[in-house]
């Protein structure tokens, strides 16, 4: 424990903005197959470094079978809140789930350099302590650690709904579920919230048989995927409203409220439109009485293409739908970065109005059926995916898995795994840097990404800004 608290840890976006730039990235390495084990890479990212864009060290784990997947700090800038014990953690651990074992890593990156295992936590202590499995999304929050779960209990994860359990942030004990009344809520997926406003928001991907060996096309078809949102009262820990998008909006993923806690909206990105294959972007927001509201705010259509061309998957469309994978949101609140995993697509909306986001810039990079190559000219497998912006807004991160068996179904030619980033101009706009390309070693792939001292799908802050 510090005797201070954590110089990474900040008050409000604002400052979080201010702080040194990151030298180090943390990234997801995984095994599709299992054959090898999976890690987490410590990528250079300082551009005066001679290693810049490389690999510098890694951790590889003793077991297979994991998928890692997603991933996240033991300590943010939450533990600044007025409510918190624990104002003196360190940034100090990588919390890192199996998606298919429910085996948790913690790992300590102290040292980038020198990160390696500090405990691993046994899928049997998850399941006999929660009754959950398949752990996803972590959220470090005042009071522990938060994590989402894809599958209940039982072999194939339908033995009750999945939820959230909490961690003990200093010991990593699991302590137990999260829910004391979750209505209408029978599935998992992402999870975050406004700490000062005291709610949290919840979204629905699938059960672990709609998702473990790639899209189930007659749920897919017949709407059995996730399409709503869940609004909780964080303390009391009981949803308080679900909003359902409607049942063609299909696998509503990841949330992202706004970074300023004095702010009372955010945006949810829904992969496909089973009536027409578009992707799209909802901003949901809060009216003065309290009851909670959502609205499609963007739209992404479809590429037409020849069947010969598509996947055996999407050949009966004749085009390629966006697939909307991912979002991020910068800490100023004026840029979401939305990943079209399908298109091969990245792009960036100035959302400084939240109900009417402009389109302010683009790169194209992988794509079904196009494959557009890096400017370097090298190849980049899959489409943009897991996206991460740096707290100044100035970089932006991304890889291309989505996960390992969807990868295997819309991209049945390719194979590996690349991480690239695009700096943004000062009023918008992407531009790749050709000197940065990381490609992974063989036979591995790449998920999320975490940045050294946050970033901006990490920190919940606790103050308003100035």
């Amino acid at each position: 424990m510090n005797l201070r608290p954590d110089p990474t840890f900040h008050a409000t976006p604002q400052l979080a903005m201010q702080a040194p730039t990151e030298n180090f990235a943390f990234t997801v390495m995984l095994s599709p197959d299992g054959s090898q084990s999976d890690g987490i890479a410590v990528v250079d990212v300082n551009p005066k470094s001679k290693t810049y864009g490389q690999i510098v060290h890694k951790v590889i784990v003793p077991n297979k079978g994991d998928e890692f997947h997603h991933f996240g700090w033991n300590a943010c800038s939450s533990s600044l809140s007025p409510l918190t014990g624990h104002a003196f953690l360190e940034r100090r651990y990588l919390i890192v789930p199996g998606i298919r074992s429910s085996r948790i890593y913690i790992i300590d990156v102290k040292e980038p350099l020198k990160a390696k295992i500090h405990k691993i936590i046994e899928p049997e202590e998850v399941f006999a302590k929660t009754g959950y499995s398949r752990p996803h999304t972590i959220h470090c929050g005042p009071e522990g650690i938060y994590v989402s779960t894809l599958g209940g209990g039982g072999e194939d994860g339908t033995d009750g709904p999945p939820g959230i359990f909490i961690m003990d942030c200093e010991t990593f004990e699991i302590i137990g579920r999260y829910e004391m009344d979750r209505g209408k809520q029978d599935k998992h997926y992402d999870f975050w919230w406004n700490l000062p406003q005291d709610y949290m928001v919840s979204s629905e991907w699938g059960l672990p048989p709609q998702f473990e060996n790639g899209v189930v096309p007659e749920d897919l078809l017949s709407n059995k995927y996730g399409h709503s949102i869940h609004f909780w009262d964080l303390r009391k820990r009981k949803n308080i409203q679900t909003i359902d998008f409607g049942e063609n909006y299909q696998m509503a993923l990841e949330i992202r409220p706004a970074h300023d806690p004095a702010k009372s909206y955010g945006f949810c990105g829904v992969v496909v439109d089973t009536t027409n294959l578009q992707g799209a972007i909802f901003t949901w927001w809060r009216d003065d009485d309290g009851t909670w509201q959502a609205k499609k705010t963007i739209t992404i259509d479809p590429r037409p293409e020849k069947p010969e061309n598509l996947p055996p998957l999407l050949q009966g469309f004749e085009a390629v739908p966006p697939l909307v994978t991912d979002i991020d949101l910068s800490l100023d609140d004026r840029f979401l970065y939305v990943a079209c995993w399908g298109l091969g697509e990245m792009h960036q909306y100035d959302v400084s109005d939240p109900m009417n986001p402009k389109l302010a810039g683009k790169v194209e990079l992988g794509g079904i059926a196009k494959g557009t190559k890096h400017v370097n000219g090298k190849p980049f497998a899959y489409g943009p995916q897991m996206v991460e912006i740096s707290r100044d807004g100035e970089r932006v991160y991304w890889t291309n898995s989505l996960y390992s068996t969807w990868d295997d179904q819309f991209y049945p030619d390719d194979e590996g795994g690349q991480m690239v980033m695009a700096r943004v101009g000062k009023d918008g706009g992407l531009t790749l840097d050709k000197d940065f390309y990381v490609d992974f070693p063989k036979g591995l792939r790449s998920h999320q990404i975490r940045l050294e001292g946050g970033d901006c799908s990490t920190d919940s802050f606790c103050y308003p800004n100035v």
